[in-house]
């Protein structure tokens, strides 16, 4: 008989009596700059991902390693490259102002917790952020993801890697984790108050397009509950906005590969719309909290040259919700809903301190 050898555990530090709660708030990732020797690494683990890319391994490492690695790098980098800013890539970017910005609210808000974000492909890695949590003596972490809607792609890859750290950690924090809050009330608030702004400034178009992220259709029909819930948030913002169904329509965007995945396609339904005479449109991206490659780039330019180009004349994109306040107020309360029953207050002196460094870091990340 046999015995697999026993794991390596990461003993971490001993008990700490300042330990305490935090929310680790995960994105999907970016590279570090935009060329092909960063984008390598960062595809290589994004697309490695079996939750991502539903293939038989085997298979799909002599694929990604054979065509799509040599190929897709160059081609992501260009456009990267249009949307890369003076700060880093726009993803990171608003990703660690609404980490800052929600960690000042809750402490407005009486709860002090330490808030930080991390990635699920790129740095900082989940582990990492790990790592340096239980090493402050954090004992109490919420999981809480970018994704409003939940998808065994997105939502529950982050989990993995969750519980990929914590296998190989002997003293485990207490988890919990959010699946999604693609209908929660102050979300979509956010959504509409987005909306609202846009028309206030330029005017309503004929119709509001709302892409989301798109999926394989495969995983629909195994139960992912995906589908649903975008087409529930699309439901809700439209009823918070007043539209008729003839006044917006439900799109799903960044296909890959030649299998079927969910429509409406975003772009060819761009297209269209125009050579069927509808002029103008509005465009807004739900399912993505901060703008990135796939709002900016893909939405933004390619789609907004596509529908221009089939006999459009205006073409709208809506920011996503990034630092509205509106939006940082209901991720609080997302948050602080979760957190309930956790200890997240300290004695008076501390919380004193603590409220004045929070109000500070929520007002400079508010300018």
């Amino acid at each position: 008989m046999s015995f697999s050898p026993e794991p390596t555990f990461v003993h971490g530090q001993p008990p700490s009596a300042a330990s305490g709660t935090a929310v680790l708030y995960c994105n999907l990732g970016t590279p570090e700059a935009p060329t092909a020797a960063a984008l390598r690494p960062y595809l290589a683990q994004f697309l490695s991902d079996p939750r991502v890319i539903e293939i038989p391994k085997v298979l799909w490492w002599l694929v990604l390693h054979g065509i799509i690695l040599r190929v897709r790098p160059a081609k992501s980098a260009a456009k990267y490259a249009s949307i890369w800013t003076k700060d880093g890539s726009p993803l990171k970017v608003w990703t660690a102002k609404q980490a800052a910005m929600l960690r000042g609210y809750l402490g407005e808000r009486d709860h002090f917790v330490e808030v930080r974000y991390a990635m699920r492909y790129g740095q900082p890695s989940i582990a990492t952020q790990l790592n340096a949590l239980k090493a402050e003596g954090v004992t109490r972490i919420l999981v809480l993801p970018a994704y409003p809607q939940y998808s065994g792609t997105s939502t529950a890859s982050v989990f993995d890697a969750v519980y990929s750290w914590a296998a190989k950690t002997r003293r485990i924090p207490e988890f919990r984790f959010v699946n999604n809050y693609h209908d929660h009330p102050g979300y979509i608030d956010a959504l509409s108050a987005c909306v609202r702004a846009h028309w206030s400034k330029n005017g309503r178009a004929e119709k509001l397009v709302m892409s989301f992220h798109g999926v394989p259709e495969r995983t629909l029909q195994l139960g992912d509950p995906y589908h649903c819930e975008c087409h529930k948030t699309a439901r809700l913002l439209a009823a918070e906005l007043g539209l008729s169904k003839e006044q917006y329509r439900v799109t799903f965007q960044s296909r890959f590969g030649k299998a079927k995945w969910l429509e409406p396609y975003t772009e060819p339904t761009l297209v269209a719309l125009a050579r069927a005479g509808v002029k103008n449109v509005d465009v807004i991206c739900p399912g993505f909290t901060g703008d990135c490659l796939e709002t900016l780039e893909e939405i933004a330019q390619e789609a907004r040259e596509a529908f221009m180009r089939a006999g459009g004349q205006s073409f709208n994109y809506i920011p996503c919700l990034n630092d509205n306040p509106v939006w940082l107020a209901a991720l609080s309360d997302i948050a602080q809903q979760h957190l309930s029953g956790w200890p997240t207050h300290t004695t008076p002196d501390v919380q004193a301190l603590a409220a004045s460094r929070a109000a500070a870091l929520a007002r400079g990340a508010k300018q």
